[in-house]
């Protein structure tokens, strides 16, 4: 035989045990071929030996054979078993010593268990111990007697190679188990979600675990699993001494393993009182290093008492190692994430303007997977007027390039709306500033300039998600909302128009804007998540606050979604308002000269329709002169708007918007001139009149009080 036996590994081969057997075989001294053979010849030749063991007295005494299978020489031997250390390793005591506290624990009467032994030369081989456990009359051990033999052979086949095998396979899962999931883990959050999850403790071999961080010389216990009850409020946060055991191994940087609960009560008396808390079986404190840094701690409980054994304890340092990796790779992200969003959510605004009338609130979510950032933004603007200006937008990209696109974005699109342009102009304005940057990144957006007071909205879309209302029924209504092409791309391709819409908003009821982050889903057609939202804000609360909570926590609070989300709400107060159109818009061109007729022809419906009475007449005629006159001192066309005012009496404002820097001078004609009443005429018409400044123009504006008809409710 010139190998190791068939199945075993080289390691259990000793080629001085097949010598041996030859040698005892064929050279025994002093045995013929027909002469009895003695007991202790007999164990001899099948490499047995027996040994007594004093318990009380700490001696163990070993025969001939015994000597010979621990490969002992006469005088190298003094009767103590701790002198069979230089032949039995650290880690096969551990095995010896796990199986005899068992059965004696159990009160059993033997034992028996396989470990290896280090031979002279260097190499190990397997042998097998089994014992006689002998009781007094009182059932205390007192006696051992037993025998040991040498069982490499033996093991070759045996179901102990085959179970160790399959240990070792099983740690081999676990590890590559654990190593996949922390893998997946960003943040410290998905670390802990990983480690406190389903099967988060049986991947480290353990039926429980507290794992806890080191920051500014103290330690914070951060996530728990399989401890059957809360960690005490005085344990959670502790300093870094020796009076608990995860800050304790922290200090030190070294591993703590310990066999039952009264091990770890003993040596860290101060968990005494929460005894019933702790598993009662073994335990494991494992410093958590990355890059020669302690950052945690990670402890391991069981539920059984067990000395670990050295697989067991590699096992629990390697995967330990792979926790600490994970834990600082985590931590570094979520230093980044924090820097990123602190950065973006700078660029939002800090605080919103009142409205008079109304209320107005807002939600914002980055992304809650990956490391980059969004471009999404939303903005409301103190207008002229008492208006108010209402912004949500998204920038093409999710990186810090685009949170910088968005932040320069939104303050030139406050610029233009807060100088008193019409939506339109400040949208193609917005647009041409972004295809002026140096960036490839386009975007969408939504301008509403609304009127909380008398209800008038008015929308200019680019490329993103319309507005939804809800009324004060609850009946929700996405209203068609004429749009252009994205900002940038719109002036890129000369196509920078974006019509403008007119509606209303009820006394009662609330607007949405939001971007696409809340109703879009990977894989998912939006109008599913449209549906969606619109169920969300049917089924929702009615306090603004506590809506706004309910469709962010609801829609947007996905731990994988991978986009940012702006949502915007404005509600409308029930109070008295027109129960018509309560504004009307008109554009005059200067090239068109049946446009003054048009607009005088649509003026005189709207009147009639608010019943506006005796003053229809001086209205047409005031707005007759206002826009021939903004049509003959300036280049450009006239936007004439007129609204009815809410409030007892009521008023009706005629407004007259050009392009023109020039301010009106009142003159004073002679009797002959063609020219210069104009202005005289509305003030003599008008209750209230004057002019003030409009982005590149101005306005002129007058006021006419509406007399109410007797026996007629107000408003109509």
């Amino acid at each position: 035989m010139t190998g190791p036996p068939p199945g075993l590994p080289d390691e259990g081969y000793d080629p001085r045990t097949e010598r041996d057997w030859r040698r005892v075989e064929e050279d025994a001294p002093g045995v013929s071929h027909h002469e009895p053979i003695g007991l202790r010849e007999r164990l001899s030749l099948n490499r047995m030996g027996t040994f007594d063991w004093d318990l009380d007295g700490g001696s163990m005494d070993l025969d001939p054979g015994a000597m010979d299978v621990f490969d002992l020489r006469p005088g190298e031997y003094d009767g103590a078993p701790m002198s069979l250390v230089t032949r039995v390793p650290p880690e096969e005591g551990l095995r010896l010593d796990e199986a005899l506290s068992q059965a004696l624990q159990d009160g059993h009467s033997s034992y028996g268990a396989y470990f290896r032994i280090q031979c002279r030369d260097g190499s190990q081989r397997w042998t097998h111990s089994q014992g006689r456990i002998l009781h007094n009359a009182d059932g205390m051990p007192y006696r051992i007697i037993g025998i040991v033999r040498e069982a490499t052979s033996e093991l070759a086949d045996s179901a102990l190679l085959r179970s160790l095998q399959q240990e070792r396979q099983r740690q081999t899962v676990m590890v590559q188990q654990t190593t996949a999931a922390l893998a997946r883990a960003l943040s410290v959050k998905d670390v802990t979600r990983v480690l406190t999850g389903t099967g988060g403790a049986r991947r480290f071999g353990a039926d429980g675990l507290v794992l806890g961080l080191v920051e500014n010389d103290r330690f914070e216990v951060i996530a728990t699993a399989g401890m059957g009850g809360e960690v005490p409020d005085d344990m959670v946060s502790s300093r870094l001494d020796d009076t608990l055991p995860l800050a304790d191994v922290a200090r030190l940087r070294r591993p703590l393993f310990l066999s039952t609960r009264g091990e770890l009560v003993a040596r860290y008396p101060r968990l005494r009182p929460y005894t019933d808390v702790l598993p009662t079986g073994s335990a494991a404190f494992l410093p958590l290093i990355a890059q020669d840094t302690v950052i945690g701690a990670l402890g391991l409980f069981n539920s059984e008492p067990a000395v670990q054994s050295p697989e067991a304890r590699n096992l629990a340092l390697a995967l330990a190692g792979v926790v600490a990796q994970s834990v600082q790779r985590a931590t570094l992200f979520d230093q980044e994430r924090e820097f990123a969003t602190g950065l973006q959510e700078t660029m939002l605004p800090r605080r919103l303007p009142s409205i008079e009338g109304g209320a107005v609130t807002v939600r914002y979510h980055p992304a809650s997977v990956g490391r980059d950032i969004g471009g999404d933004w939303y903005d409301v603007i103190a207008l002229p007027q008492g208006r108010t200006g209402l912004v949500v937008g998204d920038v093409q990209g999710h990186d810090t390039h685009a949170a910088a696109v968005m932040g320069q974005l939104r303050i030139a699109l406050r610029a233009y709306a807060s100088e008193g342009h019409s939506p339109e102009t400040v949208l193609v304005r917005a647009s041409r500033f972004l295809a002026e940057l140096d960036t490839e990144r386009f975007a969408t957006c939504t301008y509403i300039q609304a009127d909380v007071e008398s209800g008038a909205l008015h929308v200019a879309r680019a490329g993103h998600l319309g507005p939804l209302i809800s009324n004060s029924s609850r009946h929700i209504d996405w209203p068609e909302v004429s749009g252009g092409l994205p900002l940038g791309l719109a002036t890129l391709f000369g196509h920078d128009h974006f019509p403008e819409t007119q509606l209303f908003l009820e006394p009662g009821s609330t607007l949405l804007l939001c971007t696409d982050g809340l109703v879009e889903q990977p894989g998912q057609d939006i109008s599913a998540g449209i549906d969606a939202l619109s169920a969300a804000v049917r089924a929702g609360p009615a306090e603004l606050e506590a809506l706004a909570d309910h469709l962010s926590d609801h829609l947007w609070a996905d731990p994988g979604s991978e986009d940012d989300m702006a949502l915007l709400l404005l509600h409308r107060r029930p109070g008295p308002g027109a129960a018509t159109t309560p504004r009307l818009r008109l554009h005059v061109h200067q090239a068109d000269p049946s446009g003054a007729a048009e607009v005088r022809s649509a003026l005189r419906r709207t009147l009639d329709q608010w019943r506006a009475g005796s003053i229809m007449h001086n209205i047409e005629v005031a707005a007759s002169e206002l826009i021939a006159n903004a049509l003959t001192h300036t280049e450009s066309g006239a936007l004439v708007c007129m609204e009815l005012l809410p409030g007892t009496p009521r008023r009706i404002r005629l407004e007259v918007e050009d392009r023109s820097s020039q301010w009106p001078r009142r003159r004073s004609p002679g009797e002959t001139a063609t020219s210069g009443r104009g202005l005289m005429l509305v003030e003599a018409l008008a209750d209230r009149w004057g002019a003030e400044p409009r982005g590149a123009g101005k306005a002129l504006w007058c006021e006419f009080v509406v007399a109410e008809v007797p026996g007629e409710p107000p408003g109509r």
